[in-house]
Formats: structure tokens, sequence, C-alpha cells
């Protein structure tokens, strides 16, 4: 017989756990899932989830939610975002890789895994990669964790995506565009593999307000047609690129017919790959 009472102590964290289901089996309802829904978030019980894990106190949640539901990036509010099966630290005003872009990575990762014997020159071990517009370094780095021994250099005109992307790359480069790369790469680059901004401007008041009002304007504005960057890349990608080298540029489905003339009139042998929600154009030297 128990004669006395056994004090339980309060979980210190239990502010961080969803409410639990009760005894009669009924899910109540979780603040927060619902002010991140009535705020817009699509994935409000998963974000809520995230937020609750990132949070190191009740008032650091409460003021990482408020940031959110003012359209703040999920991504950039954690410190990270899952790209590729990796997880890439992002840092505020950095722009936040897209799930899209997987598919330029799978594109540059089929590439440099064709056998020795099936390709003209380079890839595999020793391929020389550059992210160019490298943003947090989301790409290079799928890269490099998926194919072995390849040497990666990125390369971003914005400080802040410099900084975030050395804590993803070790070789990464200040500059705008190619001048920031070293001139021992002129001539031997395998694969210049590139998310440059290709939004027109006209449309960028048209994109999310995480976007718009939270990641660099850089980032984004592609001119007025949402190519100017992209003509850029491709009237210098010949000289950096080793012959049988290649240019790969993510790009909108509508854009890619003229991102394909502009490799043309580089002198680059273009095509246009598809998925569902991304296209990718790539120019051969």
């Amino acid at each position: 017989m128990i004669t006395g009472s056994v004090r339980i102590r309060p979980d210190p964290a239990a502010w961080r756990n969803e409410p639990a289901i009760t005894q009669d089996g009924v899910v109540p309802p979780d603040p927060l899932v619902d002010r991140l829904r009535a705020a817009g978030c699509v994935f409000a019980e998963d974000e809520a989830r995230l937020l609750r894990t990132a949070a190191g106190s009740p008032a650091e949640l409460d003021a990482l939610v408020a940031r959110r539901v003012e359209g703040a990036p999920l991504e950039a509010l954690l410190g990270w975002a899952e790209f590729c099966g990796l997880r890439i630290a992002v840092d505020p005003g950095v722009f936040v890789p897209r799930q899209r872009t997987a598919f330029l990575v799978a594109q540059a990762v089929q590439r440099l895994q064709v056998p020795a014997g099936d390709r003209q020159v380079g890839g595999g071990r020793g391929a020389v990669v550059v992210d160019l517009c490298c943003g947090s370094g989301a790409i290079g780095a799928a890269i490099a964790a998926t194919v072995p021994d390849v040497e990666v250099h990125a390369a971003d005109v914005d400080p802040a995506a410099v900084a975030c992307a050395r804590r993803n790359l070790p070789r990464v480069h200040q500059g705008d565009l190619y001048a920031a790369l070293p001139d021992h790469l002129r001539g031997r680059v395998d694969l210049l593999v590139v998310n440059a901004p290709y939004v027109p401007t006209a449309a960028i008041a048209t994109m999310p307000p995480e976007a718009r009002d939270h990641e660099p304007r850089v980032a984004l504005d592609g001119g007025p047609d949402g190519l100017d960057v992209q003509r850029r890349v491709a009237a210098d990608a010949p000289v950096w690129l080793r012959p049988g080298g290649a240019l790969l540029i993510e790009t909108g489905a509508d854009q890619a017919p003229h991102t394909a003339e502009l490799f043309g009139d580089a002198g680059l042998v273009p095509r246009v790959v598809y998925a569902e929600d991304a296209t990718v154009v790539i120019g051969e030297r």
C-alpha cells in the first residue's frame, strides 16, 4: 500500500510537444499549427514540428513563429534546408535552394557518372565542377556528396551568400560571375552548373512574400526577359570549359528555347531536358 505521494517534476521542455491525444482518441487542436495554417503555410504540421525542435525556449518559439507568419522563409529560421538528402546551411538573406533544382543536380551527376570510355573528355573522378551563382552552395555540395573525388568550386557576387556557402563547401570565391574564379581554372572546367536568376523583373512582384521580401534581389532578378545573367554566363562559358565540357543552366520552360539560342550563339551545342516542374538547358563545347 502506498501511503505517501510521489511528486512528478514537470518536463521543462514540454512546451515543445504537440498536444497529446485524449483517452477517447480525440486529437485536440494545435494552436501553433492553426496559427501557421491561417498564415498560408501549406505544410503547417511539419513546420510546427520543425520550429518546436529549433527553438530553445517558449519565447524563442513564439518569435520564430511570428517571423514565419510574417513571411520569413522557414529554412532561414531553421538555419538549414533539406536538399538532395543533405542538410544545407542557410543564413537569413541568402537564396533558399528550391527542390526543383534537384533536377539540375541530377543532370550534372548523370553526366559525371558516364563511364570513361563513353565520354569525350573529363567527368567522374577528378572532374572540375563550378557552381556559378551558387547562393548557399547547395548545388555544388550535392554534386560533391554524390560523385567521388570531384573538384568543386563555387562563386557568387553576394558576400552574404559566399559566407554561407563556405559553411557547405571548401572552395568558394566571391566576385561577379567568372571574375570570381581562379585563373588556373580557365579552359579546365568539365561542368559549369548554374542556377542564375531568371525571374523577369516585372514578375518579382508576383512571387511569394518569403522570396520577394526576404531573399536578395540579385538572386531573383533576371532582367526584363529573365535572361540577362544567362546571356553573360553563356557568352563566356567556352573560355572556361575544356573541350567536351558542358554548361548546365536551370531556366523556365517558356524561356528554354531562348536560353538554348544563347548557347548556340556562344558556340555551344544545346539541348533542353524537362521534368515535371523543372527545365535545364545543356550546352556542350
